[in-house]
């Protein structure tokens, strides 16, 4: 049954990968930016949800690789079906992991995260982790969830104020979604996933300075390696679960 379970997961995954190519290259954009509404040759998208592909001239998105997100998705809900099970907290990883991911997609592109994205994220999650603390057979607290949030983005609003070179505001209201998500599992899970995200935040910095990449100053998406981190975590409370 688990086996079947994770891979409908991969395949949920690796269809919502697909369908995010265009809202992540509608998205791509510099904050004072409007979102994009037109494939590179000019044509009008038609609509947020598509693959990267123009339906009027078949030409590519040239944002980025579209398996990327197929494979990333498709990757991170089985792996989180296979380690929670049949338990409610499942439907909510698979719907709120591919918002991750086009967060993540954004974010690399042109290092911002939008309201638009995070704000929703933070919303669902409360909200769809409270239907699921109704239900037989949860594995998670709905109020150290949305206390959670509470806490991991009160910390990392505090880091922001202390370096807003090296966190953004995006950050900060990231945070709060990916602490509901981990708090569901208890506060061990919360500070194990954003302690995972930030090393390897640190770690990724450490390497472009190392081999030259980069210098200290230089600036580079965080939201990536904290939803990183965050998967991380909730594999593990998943597993405890």
């Amino acid at each position: 049954m688990n086996l079947l379970l994770t891979l409908a997961a991969a395949a949920w995954g690796a269809g919502a990968g697909l369908l995010a190519g265009r809202p992540a290259r509608r998205l791509s954009v510099e904050p004072d930016e409007p979102w994009r509404s037109a494939c590179p040759a000019g044509h009008p998208f038609a609509g947020w949800v598509g693959t990267g592909r123009c339906r009027d001239c078949g030409g590519a998105d040239d944002s980025g690789r579209p398996v990327t997100a197929v494979v990333a998705t498709a990757v991170a809900c089985a792996a989180l079906v296979a380690t929670t099970g049949p338990r409610p907290e499942a439907v909510v990883w698979l719907l709120l992991a591919p918002m991750a991911v086009l967060l993540a997609l954004v974010d690399r592109r042109v290092h911002r995260l939008p309201d638009v994205l995070t704000l929703p994220l933070a919303g669902a999650a409360a909200a769809l982790l409270g239907l699921a603390a109704l239900l037989p057979e949860h594995a998670g607290s709905w109020t150290t969830a949305l206390l959670g949030g509470l806490a991991l983005g009160g910390g990392y609003f505090v880091l922001f104020l202390i370096n807003p070179a090296g966190m953004g505001f995006g950050d900060v209201k990231l945070a709060v979604g990916l602490g509901i998500a981990l708090g569901w599992y208890g506060w061990a899970v919360l500070m194990a996933g954003a302690l995972l995200g930030l090393v390897l935040g640190a770690v990724y910095g450490i390497g472009l300075v190392v081999f030259r990449r980069a210098s200290r100053k230089t600036a580079f998406p965080l939201g990536p390696f904290l939803i990183a981190g965050a998967f991380g975590g909730l594999l593990l409370g998943g597993l405890a679960g």
